[in-house]
């Protein structure tokens, strides 16, 4: 389910949603990168819409911000080495 509004009425639905019962659980988790697989390729950077990955300057790795991402399957797709996943 999708939730928008006002910060404190998303408070609400969500704390009304907790009391009966329904389990929360935040999408940024259901995508998670195998870190064994990852190979620093770059093929996340330019397909991910909310710019979820970027690159560490110094070292050149791709980095996965967890908060930024929406869920939206793009980068398992385009992952050569298949290091991301998709847990629903």
């Amino acid at each position: 389910m999708e939730l928008s509004g006002k910060q404190e009425n998303y408070n609400k639905g969500i704390q009304y949603l907790t009391e009966t019962g329904v389990e929360i659980q935040s999408l940024s988790q259901d995508v998670v990168r195998d870190e064994s697989r990852c190979t620093h390729c770059g093929a996340c950077l330019t397909i991910c819409p909310t710019e979820a990955f970027s690159v560490e300057r110094h070292t050149r790795e791709v980095l996965f911000d967890h908060n930024k991402c929406v869920v939206c399957g793009l980068c398992v797709k385009a992952c050569p080495p298949r290091a991301m996943i998709l847990h629903f």
